[in-house]
C-alpha cells in the first residue's frame, strides 16, 4: 500500500511539473548549449519554432545583432552564408506569426521573443527570434515604464526585474513565447562579444543546431 502511494506521490508531482510547457529546445554553439521551454499560451509562435526546428531553418544561421544588457538576436536565413560586414536583419520565410502578448508571459532575464518589424498588429518573423539578456531596475524605473506603457506588474514579476532584470520596456510590444532554463552563461558569453556599428558581432556567432523536443506526458488513472 506503501509503495503503491509512493508511486502515485511520484507520478502526480511529475504531472504537475510537466503542466505549462510542453516542448523543450536545444540550441547548440561552439560556445556551449542553451536550454529553452516554449510555452503552452502562444501556441501560434510556438508551434512555429517547432515547425521551423523540424525543418533546420535555423541551423547554421548566425547571432547576428548582440547587446550588451540587451538581447541577442538571431534567426535570419540570410545569414546563413553571409558575408562578413554584410547587413543582417531583414530576412525571412514570407509570413508572419499573428501576435501573442499577454500580461503573463513578460522580458525578464532569458525570455525568448518573436522579432519584428513595425506592423501595427505586432506580428512576428517567422523565424526570427531574440533572448533577453537585460539589466536590473528599481521601483521607480518600472513605476515609469508602467506609466507609458500601461503594463502592469505583479510583485513577483517586479521582484524578477529587480533583482535579475530583463528588458521590460519591450512589454506589450513583442510576443515572449519562451525562456532559458540553462545556458545564461552562454548568452553572456555572445551577448559579450565584440561588434561593430551595426551590432553585428565582428566573430560569427553560428546556430550548430536547434532542436526541439516534446516533453513525456504522465497520466494518472
Amino acid at each position: 500500500m506503501k509503495k503503491t502511494l509512493l508511486t502515485l506521490t511520484i507520478l502526480a508531482t511529475c504531472a504537475i511539473t510537466s503542466f505549462g510547457q510542453k516542448y523543450r529546445v536545444k540550441l547548440e554553439t561552439e560556445y556551449g548549449t542553451i536550454s529553452m521551454i516554449l510555452y503552452d499560451n502562444t501556441p501560434l509562435n510556438t508551434a512555429n519554432m517547432v515547425k521551423q526546428a523540424k525543418d533546420h531553418t535555423y541551423d547554421s544561421t548566425l547571432f547576428h545583432r548582440i547587446i550588451p544588457q540587451f538581447m541577442i538576436q538571431g534567426g535570419d536565413p540570410d545569414s546563413k552564408n553571409a558575408k562578413p560586414g554584410q547587413m543582417l536583419g531583414n530576412g525571412g520565410l514570407k509570413y508572419t506569426v499573428p501576435a501573442e502578448i499577454n500580461d503573463e508571459d513578460y522580458h525578464k532575464r532569458g525570455a525568448l521573443g518573436v522579432a519584428r518589424d513595425g506592423n501595427p498588429e505586432k506580428a512576428g518573423s517567422a523565424s526570427q527570434f531574440y533572448i533577453v539578456v537585460g539589466k536590473k531596475f528599481t521601483d521607480a524605473e518600472l513605476d515609469n515604464i508602467s506609466s507609458r506603457t500601461g503594463r502592469k506588474y505583479t510583485k513577483e514579476q517586479r521582484d524578477v526585474l529587480k533583482t535579475q532584470g530583463g528588458a521590460p520596456h519591450l512589454d506589450g510590444n513583442y510576443t515572449v513565447f519562451g525562456e532559458v532554463t540553462d545556458g545564461m552563461d552562454v548568452v553572456d558569453k555572445i551577448a559579450a562579444e565584440p561588434r561593430d556599428g551595426h551590432d553585428r558581432p565582428n566573430k560569427d556567432v553560428r546556430i550548430l543546431s536547434l532542436k526541439v523536443k516534446k516533453k513525456k506526458k504522465f497520466l494518472i488513472f
